[in-house]
């Protein structure tokens, strides 16, 4: 049976040691989903939101995220990002924005949480621009989609 591996012996949170593990290519990409209605969605593509690009302001946002998540969650290592990549899809039947972020490194530690605070911060700043305009927008379905590299090897989601 798998364990909890921030929990010591003692069943304290403490931070994995990481220093005799390997150092692998490790990337993960995750997702978020912002819902809104048609004219919020509408707003921002044809760049009449008042509070200016709501997409490149998330775009940016996510991959501060991304960077300073050893910040953000107790317990994470800092890291080196060799790459943070954050896309942002209008889905226009469902008027929807789909968040991708993908995060990279050479070292000896995942980027899962790199990822998912990259895609859920992405989310939070398109609420935080569009809430004067809609305050019932939905961030949902924050997921990890895959993850490869270490000794857990390669996971991707069953969609």
């Amino acid at each position: 049976m798998k364990t909890f591996t921030h929990i010591n012996h003692n069943g304290e949170a403490n931070m994995v040691d990481v220093s005799t593990k390997q150092e692998t290519i490790r990337e993960a990409r995750a997702e978020a989903l912002v819902t809104m209605s048609p004219e919020t969605l509408a707003m921002i593509m044809t760049g009449q939101h008042h509070k200016g690009d709501v997409f490149a302001t998330a775009r940016i946002a996510g991959i501060q995220a991304a960077k300073r998540t050893w910040e953000l969650i107790p317990l994470c290592h800092p890291l080196l990002l060799s790459k943070v990549e954050v896309t942002l899809t209008p889905l226009i039947k469902t008027h929807q924005v789909r968040i991708e972020s993908l995060c990279k490194l050479t070292g000896k530690t995942g980027v899962e949480m790199e990822a998912l605070t990259a895609a859920s911060v992405a989310a939070l700043t398109i609420y935080d621009m569009c809430k004067a305009v809609q305050k019932d927008i939905v961030i949902e379905q924050v997921r990890l989609l895959e993850k490869s590299g270490g000794k857990s090897g390669h996971f991707v989601v069953n969609t």
